[in-house]
């Protein structure tokens, strides 16, 4: 294949993306009259589909050819173009900024956000007509998010108390991580066209861009603590990493691949201090300040079980002990934590940017799967560290979850999202079988080198122990296969 013909293609892939994205705004969901909202709804996640078919594409089009001097503007572009045309609507899928907006108002105001829930009467004079009408649980939920994300919000807040004001900073954030990228892709010996992975990602799109979800601020914090890491600076990346997990809690399963290869004290210190400092500006509101979160997992049914999937799926069949969430989340962290020790105790491989992203994917991909968030913009971040490790399971966490935007059943918690999960778990397999392969054959030569040393006379002990240390002198770190 000619490099010219790539190229052409790409335009072509990324042409197709901006008029799925134009056709979807079209649609116009949010002025649709209520009894063809749905109608609307399944229209735009049909095209959102066809959409995502197209990304996979343009994915394995720019992980399989070589690229000429320049791609690399065409594809950020068409990522500009994409986001300009979100932007040039309301919010569509979600209604969570409006309490960012608010959230930033009444700190501009002096107040304590964890303090008082929306609809206090001591927040009557904030309201307004535009802002307050489409706050999501104003009544009884006192804000859920983060020192980090407030401090976001507040700072937004004094600048443009507005919808379009806060979008701007989400997207902001975002192309602060954007950039990181772009700067880590080489350190990890990769063209910058990879880009493509992050910037096009319909599912990031349409959260970020369009409905301005707060995981872009973690989406940007976590691409600055994985180039500061590759970097070697690892107290920044500490700290940066901790205001990610300020942001959303997710990314605080990332935070062994960051400590592999022995560097603790100064990422640990430096996490530590961000949380100090921003759960101390607002500790003012006491144990207030963990806001409506206590209370959101029972909202979701993570306090019953049903609010997971694979307790949901496991609920059709028998009825589930009341126990069966203790165990599921002491399967869950028995699981996690083998996977960290596993990250800790590789070695550094040579190429450090790459191990890194690969380890911090797999450990927020397992996360992911095993908490199965019921909103689509949970799993965005989730494409960031696929930009450098992009593997199948990984690509398709980060960008299936759009089908959650729809819920054909309501409640239905398993058959549904299996369409997620079910494959997720197959190509998790399939990205895996070369990699046990490896090991497989591996230990199958070291099997047979054993039978021969025990079969030859003189000292074979010591023979075996200098094979010991010669393998253990030479061991190298085999990731999860890139496409």
């Amino acid at each position: 294949m000619t490099a010219r013909k790539p190229v052409r293609w790409v335009v072509c892939l990324g042409a197709a993306l901006l008029a799925l994205t134009f056709f979807g705004l079209l649609l116009d969901v949010p002025s649709a009259a209520s009894d063809m909202r749905v109608v609307s709804l399944s229209m735009l996640l049909g095209l959102l589909v066809v959409a995502a078919s197209v990304y996979f594409a343009a994915v394995h089009l720019i992980l399989r050819c070589a690229w000429p001097r320049g791609t690399v503007w065409i594809v950020l572009g068409v990522a500009i173009a994409l986001r300009l045309l979100l932007l040039a609507t309301p919010p569509i899928l979600s209604s969570d900024i409006y309490r960012y907006v608010w959230d930033g108002r009444v700190q501009a105001a002096g107040i304590n956000p964890y303090r008082y829930v929306p609809a206090d009467p001591a927040l009557a004079s904030l309201r307004d007509p535009v802002v307050y009408p489409r706050i999501n649980r104003a009544d009884y939920a006192r804000t859920i998010y983060p020192p980090v994300a407030e401090v976001v919000f507040a700072v937004t807040g004094r600048v443009s108390d507005s919808v379009s004001g806060m979008r701007l900073m989400m997207l902001g954030f975002e192309a602060v991580g954007i950039i990181c990228l772009l700067r880590l892709l080489p350190l990890a010996g990769l063209p910058r066209e990879r880009i493509l992975i992050y910037a096009w990602n319909p599912l990031a799109l349409w959260s970020f861009a369009n409905d301005g979800h707060v995981d872009a601020i973690a989406v940007g914090l976590l691409g600055l603590a994985l180039l500061l890491r590759a970097r070697h600076n690892d107290g920044w990346a500490g700290a940066a990493l901790a205001g990610a997990v300020l942001t959303k809690f997710f990314p605080l399963v990332a935070v062994p691949a960051f400590l592999r290869g022995g560097r603790f004290w100064r990422p640990a210190l430096a996490g530590l201090l961000v949380v100090g400092c921003g759960y101390g500006l607002y500790s003012g509101a006491g144990l207030r300040v963990l806001g409506f979160l206590p209370s959101y997992g029972q909202e979701e049914g993570f306090g019953s079980g049903t609010g997971f999937w694979a307790l949901a799926g496991l609920a059709t069949l028998v009825a589930l002990p009341s126990s069966a969430v203790l165990l599921y989340a002491a399967v869950v962290a028995v699981a996690l934590l083998a996977l960290a020790v596993w990250i800790l105790w590789q070695p550094t491989p040579a190429n450090d940017a790459q191990a890194l992203c690969r380890d911090t994917g797999l450990l927020a991909a397992a996360a992911m799967a095993a908490t199965s968030p019921h909103y689509h913009w949970y799993f965005a971040w989730l494409a960031l560290p696929a930009v450098v490790a992009p593997s199948r399971a990984l690509l398709w966490l980060a960008t299936a979850p759009l089908l959650l935007i729809q819920e054909p059943v309501p409640g239905d918690r398993f058959f549904w999202p299996s369409l997620i999960y079910v494959p997720a778990i197959l190509l998790l397999l399939a990205d895996l079988r070369p990699w046990i392969a490896i090991k497989l054959r591996r230990g199958a030569e070291t099997g047979e080198h054993r039978v021969h040393c025990d079969c030859t006379e003189g000292p074979a002990p010591l023979l075996r122990g200098n094979r010991r240390r010669s393998l253990r002198g030479r061991r190298t770190t085999p990731g999860l296969p890139l496409s």
